[in-house]
């Protein structure tokens, strides 16, 4: 039996998809479903139980697992409730490791690459401890991620026990199918895309940096197929632990993100460029790019999907269609 906490959002419930696709019936949600539509993610898919978190504490006691698969979390990067946030991301992720030690069990769980800050310390994933020490993310998610982190990375420099296996896996931009329920942090091409569709213009933010054009600020696109590909890898591959970034290692625009989409649906660009809100400016990222050479040192060798082709599955087998759920 396999437990995937946040099983019912975006990348979690993709996990579920694949390990259904696996075979694998035996599968646990942990997840608050709301009222947001999120359970249509798994109206496909096969489970065993879908546990409330609150529930999780006593669905544990006495359990075998071959794994978890921790995907919960408050992701929003706009969260400031500090207490919620903390015990949600940080205290809950360390009961979980604590439990899957005394029980021997692999745990993998998500990171993610605003643990990086403002990317001037690059974004290569050191996981000695005194590398990560030195990092400053700019938002409460990335530090309640950066703190999980930096306590898995202390027990291991420390020699203490840990689970049998355990992945912390840096997320740069993940999109696809099965994130309409995240509201304002769906990715920019599924906030977008109804628009191209319907021949309005897209609008993306004017540079306000030297050098940089406008719609040329640059992210490390990964689609989540190649998410769930890397995630899948480490539950075959029990021999290996750490922490990975996982993203294409190649930054792209969201100008070539768009141009990708139109592309895809055989439409002229249209696309207007607005002035950024003066209160992001100063905190604005202008660039992220993922550094996947411990990946692919530890074994990894499924590669990653080219944005234009990673774009065009998306929208033409999941949004531009009437049912746009896996």
């Amino acid at each position: 039996m396999l437990l995937v906490t946040g099983g019912a959002g975006f990348i979690g419930s993709n996990v579920v998809a694949a390990l259904n696709d696996a075979g694998r019936a035996d599968v646990v949600v942990c997840d608050m479903l709301g009222d947001d539509g999120k359970w249509r993610n798994l109206a496909k898919r096969q489970l065993a139980d879908i546990v409330p978190p609150a529930e999780l504490p006593a669905w544990l006691s006495g359990r075998k697992l071959d794994a978890i698969l921790h995907l919960g979390a408050i992701s929003e990067t706009t969260a400031t409730d500090g207490d919620l946030v903390i015990e949600t991301n940080f205290r809950l992720s360390m009961r979980l490791v604590d439990w899957c030690t005394a029980n021997a069990t692999p745990f993998i769980y998500a990171s993610s690459a605003s643990t990086y800050g403002d990317g001037a310390l690059g974004f290569r994933d050191d996981p000695s401890v005194d590398a990560l020490k030195k990092l400053r993310p700019m938002n409460l998610y990335g530090w309640s991620k950066h703190l999980f982190d930096l306590a898995v990375a202390e027990r291991a420099a420390r020699g203490d026990k840990l689970p049998p296996q355990w992945a912390g896996l840096k997320f740069f931009n993940v999109f696809g199918p099965n994130e309409y329920h995240k509201g304002t942090m769906m990715s920019v091409l599924a906030r977008r895309f109804d628009d191209i569709k319907a021949g309005r213009p897209v609008q993306l933010f004017k540079s306000h940096r030297d050098g940089i054009a406008d719609g040329d600020q640059r992210r490390d696109f990964i689609y989540v197929d190649d998410v769930v590909r890397v995630m899948m890898w480490l539950l075959a591959t029990p021999s290996v632990s750490g922490i990975f970034n996982v993203g294409t290692g190649k930054a792209r625009s969201f100008r070539d993100l768009m141009l990708a989409a139109y592309g895809a649906l055989g439409q002229a660009p249209n696309i207007q460029y607005v002035d950024m809100p003066e209160q992001i400016r100063g905190s604005y990222q202008y660039f992220t790019q993922s550094e996947v050479d411990r990946l692919r040192r530890a074994g990894y060798n499924g590669g990653f999907t080219a944005l234009e082709d990673a774009v065009g599955a998306y929208v033409k087998g999941f949004l531009d269609r009437a049912d746009r759920f896996r």
